[in-house]
């Protein structure tokens, strides 16, 4: 029977962790439990719950800088520096009703364990960008801290980049602390209307490499954009192309007309403004179209792709199968397929090898992540480097054994 370890501070922390190592008693590593089912089934008879270490410990709006422990909510950091008119740049993907939950359920450090970073990575760069500080435990018990309070910090290793990322499996972050930005006054969303996969991906290529600072381009199939909760997009009647822009009220309004005309030749163009053009960007950043509808069939496995922006609509056609969309340029494919068997697994791997890329298994039953590789399976030295650092911080293999690959 599982126990659990619920821990409300570090001296907590390197108790149990302590223990687990000398007992050689795996832990399975929770914040607040939005993203369990994420990765590869933990094979552990205790947990180490985090859900107790909350509450954030600095933030100085007029430095850009916010401090955390590593449990507290995301709804709770964003609400705060809401109130500042400020906000997480890198847009954090709220994965938790995709995976089963009520929205809002994931914790900081979850969010910087798994480097969930949503549509402005384009522009703003991924969680671990944004990652300045952190204290952690790692698997022989011990604390350490990394970082510090402002970006160019360049004292000791920067260990912050090597946890973001790496799934509880090689430390237990205990505090964090984060890069924070203005909130842009306003954001519209260019929509060009009716294109195929592969056209809208030359539209969010002449979006991108125009001078008109886009810091969204995605783009949802007919059958997709019909689910959507924003009436434009829903009735829309085709499929539809977004591309957003943000910043000052004059700025935006001036660079949405340029780029309208600069697209015109593509299709007909349309344009959202403040609440609807924010309510699409969280739909895309939360995976909504793929889940959205799923009580009119049977669950499917969804696949997080990453490519090359140009070969996304070839990967997608080649694959043959199920549904998808586009995000960053046409560089991440989201996809949903039938759950059965090995999820597409084997077809994903094979379309793949050629031209390179990764893909990452989000959502599938137990028995599926249990038997199929989750994460991109790596190469014999990438995965020698990998056994190595994780000898590094957790000889005892005691943290999330196996959540990203398997002995590790």
């Amino acid at each position: 029977m599982e126990s659990s370890f619920a821990v409300e501070n570090s001296d907590q922390l390197v108790e149990a962790v302590t223990w687990a190592a000398a007992e050689q008693q795996p832990l399975e590593v929770i914040g607040r439990g939005s993203k369990r089912a994420l990765g590869r089934p933990v094979q552990a008879g205790h947990s180490l719950d985090l859900s107790r270490l909350t509450g954030i410990t600095l933030y100085e709006p007029e430095e850009l800088v916010l401090s955390a422990r590593a449990g507290t909510s995301l709804a709770e950091i964003e609400a705060a520096v809401a109130e500042k008119n400020q906000m997480l740049a890198f847009e954090p993907v709220d994965l938790s009703p995709l995976l089963g939950g009520a929205a809002g359920g994931g914790s900081i450090g979850g969010v910087l364990a798994c480097n969930l970073s949503g549509p402005r990575r384009i522009k703003a760069g991924a969680a671990r960008d944004h990652f300045l500080g952190v204290e952690s435990a790692s698997g022989r018990g011990e604390i350490f801290k990394s970082g510090g309070r402002v970006v160019k910090n360049v004292t000791g290793y920067d260990l912050c980049k090597l946890l973001c990322g790496s799934y509880g499996t090689l430390a237990v972050m205990t505090d964090v602390t984060l890069k924070v930005l203005p909130r842009p006054q306003k954001t519209y969303t260019v929509l060009v209307l009716g294109l195929d996969d592969a056209t809208a991906v030359k539209a969010m290529s002449r979006a991108l490499g125009s001078p008109h600072e886009v810091s969204g381009a995605a783009h949802l199939p007919a059958g997709l954009a019909a689910g959507s909760a924003v009436s434009y997009v829903a009735e829309a009647g085709g499929a539809v192309t977004a591309i957003r822009l943000e910043g000052p009220g004059p700025s935006v309004e001036y660079r949405c007309a340029a780029l309208r005309r600069e697209l015109a030749d593509l299709g007909d163009t349309e344009e959202l403004h403040s609440r609807n053009s924010l309510a699409l960007w969280q739909e895309l950043r939360d995976v909504r179209p793929l889940w959205v509808q799923e009580d009119k069939g049977p669950e499917r496995a969804v696949w997080r792709i990453s490519v090359a922006p140009s070969e996304g609509p070839e990967v997608v056609a080649a694959i043959g199968q199920g549904e998808a969309f586009y995000d960053w340029g046409g560089g991440l494919v989201w996809l949903a397929l039938s759950a059965e068997g090995d999820a597409g697994a084997g077809r994903i791997r094979d379309v793949l090898r050629p031209g390179g890329g990764h893909a990452t298994l989000i959502r599938a039953p137990l028995e599926v992540r249990a038997a199929e590789p989750v994460f991109h399976p790596q190469d014999p030295a990438m995965a020698a480097l990998s056994a190595r650092v994780k000898d590094g911080f957790d000889p005892c293999r005691v943290l999330n054994p196996g959540r990203m690959y398997a002995g590790l």
